[in-house]
């Protein structure tokens, strides 16, 4: 507790069974929206889009035969595509990672964790456009926090999460962070 009688401390917010299930319910948005798999190709945004896109792919898979993930998943590295590269120069690229038939023509499903003031997906968009023009762009988000500066949505989303600006969202996944899954919120620094 700080001096003001608030906690510093992070509140979970979604557990690891939470994000399961919230990824499993998009797995079948996206089915249902794109009227099966059929040219859908599902691209990551690092650092923890990847992951959650892996996820995304292999429930996918499983529940249709015919999507094959080596050729529908990818990875869109944004880096040198944002607005803030200047006051923020330390950061060093990803590789982006296409699927093999590229993104002309597909269904492309941008993948990140948190939508927040929508930048980064609009630094994805002009990323996107340098590798080709997909037949239609749809977002997918574990938590969407409002506080949109951009007029961005997801049309996917995991838990909406109402926030204020000076609260932070954390995702942490095994995969990256090597810690339990979770999403958690707390007093920004």
């Amino acid at each position: 507790m700080t001096d003001t009688g608030v906690s510093t401390e992070p509140r979970v917010i979604l557990t690891a069974a939470d994000i399961d299930r919230a990824l499993t319910r998009i797995s079948f948005e996206i089915i249902e929206t794109n009227k099966g798999t059929q040219d859908v190709v599902l691209l990551g945004i690092p650092r923890r889009g990847l992951p959650i896109a892996q996820r995304l792919a292999e429930k996918i898979a499983a529940n249709d035969s015919s999507f094959d993930i080596r050729s529908s998943l990818g990875q869109l590295d944004i880096t040198m595509y944002r607005d803030d590269l200047r006051s923020h120069p330390g950061k060093s690229p990803e590789p982006t990672r296409l699927p093999t038939g590229g993104v002309d023509g597909k269904k492309v499903i941008l993948v990140d964790d948190v939508l927040y003031s929508g930048r980064t997906i609009r630094a994805a968009l002009d990323a996107l456009n340098d590798f080709g023009r997909p037949a239609l762009v749809r977002l997918a988000v574990l938590v969407d926090r409002g506080h949109r500066q951009l007029p961005i949505r997801a049309d996917h989303v995991g838990k909406n999460l109402p926030t204020s600006s000076d609260e932070k969202v954390r995702v942490v996944l095994t995969d990256i962070d090597g810690d339990n899954d979770r999403v958690e919120i707390s007093q920004g620094e």
